[in-house]
């Protein structure tokens, strides 16, 4: 019996400890990229965006299709790539998906301890159990491709995954510019000084 009484506190220190390295990791997007080893990026000077955009609604160009139209040409111009609207080396397209999840937790929990008359001194009536907790959450995922026109394949792709929350709705601007910044970190052509 004071093999688990014992117990009790590590199981508990661990998960606590478990918990705070969970909600340290959760401050920004996981960033992934693919490239293709055969392209020659050093040949690629001009750029273009695909029409309708992936993340277009049906006639027009929404709303989150204009603010990544303007950061990535941002970042393609800053590595020295230039917009033209004929006969493009590159196309850009973007893909936005929204995704309903549900996390299972389970942590140790326990009852507390009582002083007991009969069996002298403290003991737990119930030492452990396993308690569950369900949460829904929105997980967002934006992704940029970048073709070879002349060649119509995939060249470059690179994609932010991340929780969505109320807030980043209320302020989708910024968190759309910032989350292809971080994307065009891990594109094959550095920024220009």
């Amino acid at each position: 019996m004071r093999q688990r009484l014992a117990l009790h506190p590590l199981l508990l220190a661990c998960s606590l400890l478990g918990l705070l390295a969970v909600t340290g990791c959760a401050s920004g997007p996981t960033i992934r990229s693919n490239v293709d080893p055969a392209a020659d990026f050093s040949g690629f000077r001009t750029f273009a965006f695909l029409t309708p955009l992936s993340t277009d609604r049906a006639g027009y160009q929404s709303l989150i299709s204009q603010q990544l139209v303007t950061s990535a040409e941002r970042e393609l111009v800053a590595r020295g790539l230039q917009r033209v609207d004929a006969n493009p080396d590159l196309l850009v397209n973007f893909s936005a998906d929204l995704d309903q999840r549900l996390r299972v937790t389970q942590s140790p929990g326990f009852h507390g301890s009582r002083f007991n008359h009969h069996r002298r001194g403290f003991y737990s009536t119930w030492p452990m159990y396993q308690q569950t907790e369900i949460r829904q959450y929105t997980k967002g995922t934006l992704g940029i491709d970048v073709i070879d026109a002349a060649r119509r394949q995939l060249v470059w792709e690179g994609f932010a995954l991340g929780r969505v929350t109320q807030r980043t709705v209320d302020n989708i601007g910024p968190v759309l510019d910032a989350a292809v910044v971080d994307i065009f970190r891990d594109f094959p052509l550095p920024p220009k000084k």
